[in-house]
């Protein structure tokens, strides 16, 4: 357990893909394949609840920044004032330098303003607020600014073009499924030490690993040739197993809002079935947006929040499951 004294999400912002891709137009660009294995037509929405995912024509980098600057223009806030500046996304701009270099280039923050990429799958945004909060805190730092920029046009490119190459059977074809699921968002987040302006406090976190199924989902390639295979049967009956251990000593009836990764309808309705949540309480973007990594909860939670559906003294959980396996929750209180 980690608790936070006096960490303040100031600001979150997030913006839409430059375009959207539906479920109908990936199975268009595999009819030939789909005929030939006697596949049906509408299974990815239906199975998934996903009609459209988002698609930039643009570096992880570039999302990012995007994002931060949205942040800093809507919230008038001063670049220059960050301390720390960490990337969080699964993609990146290269393998090396860091994408959170050019993105404190972009920006032009300050050269004291430390900077990182932080990799951790879907949690890579939850991770770099404990990180964050931790330093903050300790009083290392007064503020954070924490980005992701996710894109998955790669992904879906190489992938259907895969797949019309090997043209694999109806049993070879599952492991693909999961990558017809994956969007593309950019989100901002602004922590400081401060409760003067901000929206909400950080009160704690909670983390569990099971890394021995660490094996049902990975990914590899490059930017332009990215490739995923994923067991998501199992990898969401595991991962909603951890998920109900991270959080048996909370009590979920006291909070006011839920704000989970965004993998599909199935996913969501056995977690919150199998955790006792109450799907009145949900927030979904997954529809729109797809799951969107570690951009998905914090994308989430931005919508919910432009969108006004918190009011002073709500509680907010956000529970995020990532491959590796990892999971984590946080609780958050809305002050403004």
């Amino acid at each position: 357990m980690i608790n936070f004294e006096n960490v303040y999400l100031h600001s979150i912002a997030h913006i839409e893909p430059d375009r959207f891709i539906s479920s109908d137009d990936i199975e268009k660009e595999l009819s030939s394949l789909y005929n030939e294995l006697k596949l049906p037509f509408g299974r990815i929405e239906m199975q998934t609840g996903i009609n459209t995912r988002g698609v930039f024509d643009l570096l992880p980098s570039e999302i990012a920044t995007r994002a931060a600057q949205k942040l800093f223009v809507d919230n008038d806030f001063n670049p220059r004032k960050v301390d720390l500046l960490i990337h969080g996304s699964v993609c990146r701009d290269m393998l090396e330098p860091s994408t959170a270099s050019f993105i404190h280039q972009n920006l032009e923050l300050k050269s004291e303003c430390l900077s990182f990429d932080l990799s951790n799958a879907c949690l890579g945004v939850v991770s770099a607020i404990n990180t964050a909060g931790k330093m903050i805190d300790s009083g290392a730092i007064e503020s954070a600014l924490i980005v992701t920029g996710e894109n998955s046009k790669a992904l879906l490119e190489s992938t259907i073009k895969n797949l019309l190459k090997i043209k694999p059977n109806r049993k070879e074809i599952k492991k693909y499924f999961a990558n017809f699921t994956i969007g593309s968002a950019g989100v901002a987040l602004l922590l400081t030490n401060k409760k003067e302006n901000a929206i909400a406090k950080i009160n704690s976190s909670y983390n569990l690993s099971q890394t021995k199924v660490a094996h049902l989902c990975r990914g590899n390639g490059d930017m332009n040739n990215l490739v995923m295979e994923t067991d998501s049967e199992t990898l969401m009956i595991e991962g909603i197993k951890l998920a109900k251990e991270t959080v048996k000593d909370i009590e979920l009836a006291s909070f006011d809002h839920f704000i989970c990764h965004q993998v599909g309808v199935m996913h969501r309705n056995y977690l919150y079935k199998e955790l006792g949540m109450s799907l009145d309480k949900d927030h979904t973007t997954f529809d729109k947006y797809g799951n969107t990594g570690s951009a998905a909860l914090p994308l989430t939670l931005s919508d919910a929040f432009h969108k006004n559906k918190f009011k002073k003294g709500d509680k907010v959980l956000l529970l995020g499951i990532g491959s590796g396996l990892h999971t984590s929750t946080m609780e958050m209180k809305w002050i403004n």
